[in-house]
């Protein structure tokens, strides 16, 4: 089956909603149809950019879509500082990452947690980024599979899926998350092709050949060409890379290079 890569921009806690309209229009200044062809463009800004990266996208019809990093579980309610699904939905955003290692590993959020989200995005019709990985000790220690089948089950219990297009799965080796590091091509590979092996075990084989499974962990220009020639990565998952506009042209012009 034929996957569209899907190469979003995480921007973590990073650019204001000003710095934010301009990152989005340097890229796009960088970019041809063919890019838009080739692979579905999102970014994912900080809440406070949302909406004006919204009235972007929608005003000068940009073939970009608009992802959050984080949502609560709760549709609304006494959780100061927090932003619900619906609320999201409401500025038209597709994608919500869900259980980054940043939220697992800064605040907190276990399987449990991150399944309550997946279930939440999904009620209000958006898609979950899944994110999935383990850390250095536990690639050592022969962990890496059973963590993440671990993570993968326990993140989408009682999840329905229907179609492939529900669900995109991220695979993020902790180790390699802003370091510097990237997994080998084959090892990335590999531990993709096990996040499909997975859904195919909860969801039947056709939504696992379809569904998209990305690699995040210091993606950047240099191995973006060696990620997308392995056949189990459908997409990356960028991170300091995404901010520099230059930068995340060359990664959505993968295909070109």
């Amino acid at each position: 089956m034929e996957r569209r890569p899907l190469l979003a921009g995480n921007w973590k806690m990073n650019l204001d909603h000003l710095e934010a309209i301009q990152v989005v229009q340097q890229l796009v200044y960088h970019l041809e149809a063919e890019d838009y062809d080739a692979s579905e463009l999102v970014v994912c800004p900080a809440h406070t950019a949302l909406r004006s990266i919204q009235t972007l996208i929608e005003g000068d019809r940009l073939r970009i879509g608009l992802g959050a990093q984080d949502c609560h579980w709760e549709d609304g309610g006494a959780y100061t500082g927090e932003v619900s699904a619906p609320m999201l939905a409401k500025l038209k955003v597709a994608y919500v990452i869900c259980g980054h290692s940043e939220r697992r590993q800064h605040f907190g959020e276990s399987d449990e947690v991150v399944n309550r989200k997946v279930k939440a995005v999904r009620r209000h019709e958006m898609t979950p980024i899944l994110c999935v990985g383990e850390t250095l000790e536990q690639r050592e220690a022969g962990q890496a599979e059973d963590i993440v089948v671990g993570q993968l089950r326990g993140s989408l219990a009682g999840v329905g899926i229907t179609a492939s297009s529900e669900l995109v799965v991220a695979y993020e080796p902790v180790w390699a998350i802003g370091t510097g590091r990237t997994a080998s091509a084959a090892d990335a590979n590999e531990m993709c092709g096990v996040v499909r092996r997975t859904v195919g075990e909860l969801y039947g084989a056709e939504i696992a050949e379809g569904l998209r499974v990305q690699y995040g962990g210091s993606v950047k220009p240099g191995n973006i060409v060696e990620l997308m020639g392995r056949p189990e990565i459908d997409g990356a998952l960028v991170g300091g890379a995404s901010l520099d506009p230059e930068d995340f042209a060359v990664i959505c012009r993968h295909h070109r290079l």
